[in-house]
C-alpha cells in the first residue's frame, strides 16, 4: 500500500511530518506534545508493531524512537523504515546508554542519539539540525539531478541535431564536433578533432572559408554566414554543400571545451557554430534554374534561353561587323509517327534526334527546342552563307539515317530555313520570323531541304496566310463545294463509278481547284476536316443515287496521308458510313503508294480491316512511286489507277505506250481492276480498250461537274465524249 504524502515531501513548504515511538504512554504523549509545540505534524505510536503498521500506511521525514521495546524493537523498526521510506531519517531516543547499542543503532542508519531523560531544549535543537541537513542533502541531490539531465539533454540536443556543430580554435583547428558529421560526411568525430578544418572544404573553397574567419567584425550580434562545399570521406570529388554559421566565444565565459566528451580537445575554442546541409535546396535551385531555361525532355535550352544568347550574339556581331545566321528546323513526318505510335515513341524519337543534331554543331553554337518538333540553331560568327549552308545539308545527312523505336523502324526529314544577319533582320524577333518563312517555303517545295530567306518570300507568306484564313472561314461559311468526275466503261459508255472531288467557291477568286489549296491545307492541319466534310458531302449524294436506282455505282474518294496514318482511321471511316447509311461494298478509297510505303505494317492492318467490311481498295498515281510488287501481293488491292502522264504518252508507233501496257498486264495477271486517268482523245480510248483496260476517267469525257450534272447523267444510263 501507498503511503499517504509520499508525493508531498516536506522541502516543498509544509510542516516536517514526524514519527516517534516509545512503548510508554506518558513518555510518548510528552515528546509528542513537545514537539506539536514547534509546528511539527506528528504520528505517535505506542510500540514497535504500531509503528510498522504505520510506516506501511503513511509517510514521514524523520522517526524518533526508542531502542527497548517489547515484541518489536527499535532495531526492527528502524528496519522496517529502511525497506518501506529509506528518505526518512532516524533520532534515536533511548535510555539505553551502552556503546554497542550506540554502535548499532548508528550503523542501521541512526542520524544522531538522544539518552533518557532528554533536555527539551537539546532535543529540539538535535531535531531542527537533521531536519535541515536532510533538507540541504535532498536540495543538493535535486541539483545533481536537474544537472545532470541538462547535461544529458544539451548532449541529446547536440549529438542529434540535423547540423553539424562544431566548435575551432583561434587558428581554425577542430575543438569539438559532434556525431552527425559521421552521418553526413562519414568521418568519426574524435578523427577530425585537432585537424584544421581546411580539410573537409572542397579545394574551390579552401580561399573562402579560411578567409571567413579572418573578419574583425565577427560578433555574437553579426555572426559570419557562408555557404561553402565540404568533401565527403573516401572521395575527393563527391561533395555536399552547407550553410555554415560561426560564432565568437568569450574565452573569459568558455575558455576550453574540456576533454571529457567524445569529438573533444582540451584546446581552447575560439569560435563555435553550425553546419547546415543545404545540397537538396542548391539541387533544387539549379533544378528550377534549368527547367526554366531549358527542355527538360530533350535537355536543350528553350525558346527564353535561345533568344538570350542570340541577343548576346546579335550585340556582338553588330561590334565586330560580323555576320550570324539563324536556322529553323521542322521535322517531317513526326506528327503522322507520334499520333502512330503513341506519345511516349514520339518522345523518344526527339531525344534521338536531338543526339544526332548535336553531333553536326561546332562549339559555340546553340541548338534549342522550340516547342513540339521545332528547332532553332543559332551559328554566331559564321564568315558567308556557305558556312551555313554546310551546317544545313549535314543536319540533314544526320537524320536520313533510319530511327529504330522498340521493334519499328521510322524515317523522318528535316525540313531547314536559314536567315542571316544583317540581311534577313536586324533583330531577334526579325530573324527567327525570316528563318521560319523560310522553312515554310521548304514544306511547300516538298519537304526535306533548306532554303535561304529572301525578300520575295515576305510577300508570298503575306498572300498564304490570307489563304489560310480564308481557309478556315470556308469550312465555317459552307464554300466549299463536291465535283464528281465518271469512271466510264470504255465498252459501253456507262458511268460505273464516280471520283469525288473538292473545289473551292472562294467569294474573291472564284472557283479554285485543289492544286490551288490543298497543299496549304496538308501544311496547317486542316486536311483532315476538310476530306471529312468532303466524305460525308459525297455519302449523302452517291448514297441517295444509290438508293435510287444505281445499286452498283462506286465512289471514289482520295485519302491524304495525314487521314491513313490516323490511330483512328479506320474507325473514323467506317463510324463516317454508318452515320450516313453509306454501303461499305459501294466506296473505294485511293491512296498512293508513297502512303503505303510510308509505314507498310501499320497501312496493311488497316487497309485489311476496311476490306474485311467490303470497302474497295485502290492505288492512286500507279507507276509513279514505289512500284513494288511486294506489297501489291500482300495487301488488299482490288484497282490500279494509270496516272495520267503514262496515258499521254499513248501515241501511234510511240514507245511512251510500253508503261502502260506494262502496268496493264500487270494489273491482268494480278486479276486487279484497272482505270486509267486523264484520257483527253479517242485514240487514247481506243489504244486502252484495244489493250484491255476497260475502265477510263478524264477530260474525254468532260470535267468534273456538280451532283445536280452528275445525276442528270446517271438518269441517262450512258455518257458521251465530250457531252458531258
Amino acid at each position: 500500500m501507498k503511503p499517504e504524502h509520499a508525493d508531498q515531501p516536506s522541502s516543498q513548504g509544509l510542516p516536517a511530518r514526524l514519527l516517534v515511538v516509545d512503548d510508554e504512554p506518558r513518555l510518548l504523549s510528552s515528546l509528542a506534545s513537545l514537539l506539536r509545540s514547534q509546528g511539527y505534524e506528528v504520528t505517535e505510536a505506542e510500540g514497535g508493531e504500531r509503528a510498522c503498521e504505520l510506516i506501511d500506511q503513511h509517510s514521514f521525514d524523520l522517526a524518533l524512537l526508542d531502542l527497548r521495546m517489547p515484541g518489536v524493537d527499535g532495531f526492527d523498526v528502524m528496519a522496517q523504515l529502511t525497506g518501506k521510506q529509506p528518505d526518512c531519517g532516524t533520532i534515536v531516543v533511548s535510555g539505553e546508554s551502552s556503546f554497542a547499542a550506540v554502535s548499532r543503532a548508528l550503523r542501521r542508519g541512526a542520524l544522531d542519539y538522544i539518552r533518557k531523560p532528554f533536555d527539551p531544549e537539546e532535543l529540539l535543537a538535535t531535531v531542527e539540525s537533521v531536519i535541515n541537513k536532510q533538507s540541504l542533502m535532498r536540495a543538493h541531490e535535486h541539483i545533481q539531478v536537474r544537472l545532470e539531465k541538462s547535461e544529458a539533454l544539451h548532449r541529446y540536443i547536440v549529438n542529434t541535431s540535423p547540423d553539424i556543430v562544431f566548435m575551432l580554435d583561434e587558428e581554425g583547428y577542430i575543438c569539438f564536433i559532434n556525431s552527425k558529421v559521421e552521418s553526413l560526411l562519414g568521418y568519426q568525430p574524435e578523427e577530425l578533432c585537432g585537424q584544421h578544418f581546411r580539410q573537409i572544404l572542397d579545394d574551390r573553397d579552401v580561399s573562402k572559408g579560411t578567409y571567413a574567419l579572418k573578419g574583425a567584425n565577427i560578433t555574437a550580434d553579426n555572426p559570419r554566414t557562408l555557404e561553402v562545399r565540404l568533401k565527403t570521406r573516401g572521395s575527393q570529388q563527391a561533395t555536399r554543400h552547407f550553410e555554415i554559421t560561426a560564432f565568437p566565444i568569450d574565452p573569459q565565459t568558455w575558455p576550453h571545451t574540456g576533454d571529457s566528451q567524445i569529438g573533444a580537445t582540451p584546446k581552447s575554442a575560439r569560435y563555435y557554430g553550425t553546419a547546415r546541409d543545404v545540397t537538396e535546396r542548391k539541387e533544387a535551385e539549379a533544378f528550377i534554374n534549368f527547367q526554366a531555361y531549358h527542355d527538360l525532355l530533350t535537355r536543350l535550352p528553350n525558346r527564353a534561353l535561345f533568344k538570350d544568347r542570340l541577343e548576346l550574339a546579335i550585340a556582338q556581331a553588330r561590334r565586330g561587323n560580323e555576320k550570324l545566321a539563324v536556322m529553323f528546323l521542322d521535322l517531317d513526318r513526326f506528327k503522322i509517327i507520334n499520333d502512330t505510335l503513341g506519345h511516349a515513341m514520339g518522345d523518344r524519337l526527339l531525344q534521338a534526334v536531338t543526339q544526332r543534331l548535336e553531333k553536326c554543331l561546332r562549339k559555340g553554337d546553340t541548338l534549342s527546342r522550340f516547342g513540339g518538333d521545332e528547332f532553332t540553331l543559332l551559328l554566331p560568327a559564321i564568315h558567308d552563307n556557305d558556312d551555313a549552308r554546310q551546317i544545313a545539308r549535314k543536319l540533314i545527312r544526320a537524320l536520313q539515317a533510319p530511327f529504330q523505336l522498340g521493334e519499328h523502324e521510322v524515317f523522318v526529314g528535316v525540313s531547314i530555313g536559314i536567315a542571316i544577319y544583317p540581311e534577313a533582320g536586324e533583330n531577334l524577333d526579325q530573324l527567327i520570323q525570316s528563318a521560319d518563312i523560310a522553312m515554310y517555303h521548304v514544306k511547300g517545295r516538298g519537304k526535306d531541304g533548306y532554303r535561304f530567306y529572301s525578300q520575295t518570300m515576305s510577300v508570298d507568306t503575306a498572300n498564304r496566310l490570307n489563304l489560310e484564313r480564308d481557309l478556315r472561314l470556308a469550312l465555317e461559311r459552307d464554300e466549299l463545294r463536291v465535283f464528281y468526275q465518271p469512271q466510264v466503261c470504255s465498252r459501253s459508255n456507262r458511268i460505273v463509278g464516280l471520283e469525288a472531288l473538292v473545289r473551292w467557291q472562294h467569294p474573291e477568286r472564284g472557283l479554285l481547284y485543289p492544286g490551288d489549296f490543298l497543299p496549304l491545307a496538308e501544311e496547317t492541319k486542316l486536311i483532315v476536316q476538310l476530306s471529312e466534310w468532303v466524305m460525308d458531302r459525297a455519302f449523302r449524294d452517291v448514297g441517295d443515287w444509290i438508293r435510287n436506282g444505281h445499286p452498283d455505282l462506286r465512289l471514289a474518294v482520295n485519302l491524304s496521308p495525314t487521314q491513313v496514318e490516323h490511330p483512328r482511321f479506320v474507325d473514323n471511316l467506317v463510324g463516317r458510313m454508318t452515320k450516313q447509311h453509306f454501303p461499305p461494298d459501294n466506296l473505294e478509297i485511293e491512296i498512293t503508294e508513297n502512303v503505303i510505303m510510308s509505314d507498310l505494317d501499320q497501312i496493311s492492318h488497316k487497309l485489311r480491316e476496311l476490306a474485311t467490311v467490303g470497302v474497295r481498295i485502290a492505288i492512286d498515281d500507279f507507276g509513279t512511286g514505289y512500284s513494288s510488287l511486294n506489297y501489291l501481293h500482300r495487301l488488299p488491292i482490288h484497282t490500279l489507277k494509270v496516272d495520267q502522264s503514262f496515258v499521254r504518252a499513248i501515241r501511234s508507233g510511240e514507245d511512251g505506250a510500253c508503261i502502260v501496257n506494262a502496268i496493264v498486264a500487270m494489273a491482268h495477271g494480278l486479276k486487279l481492276e484497272i482505270v486509267a486517268e486523264g484520257v483527253e482523245t479517242d485514240e487514247q480510248l481506243s489504244y486502252l480498250r484495244n489493250l484491255g483496260c476497260h475502265q477510263v476517267q478524264g477530260f474525254f469525257y468532260g470535267p468534273a461537274r456538280p451532283a445536280q450534272e452528275v445525276f442528270k447523267a446517271l438518269e441517262e444510263r450512258s455518257v458521251k465524249a465530250v457531252s458531258f
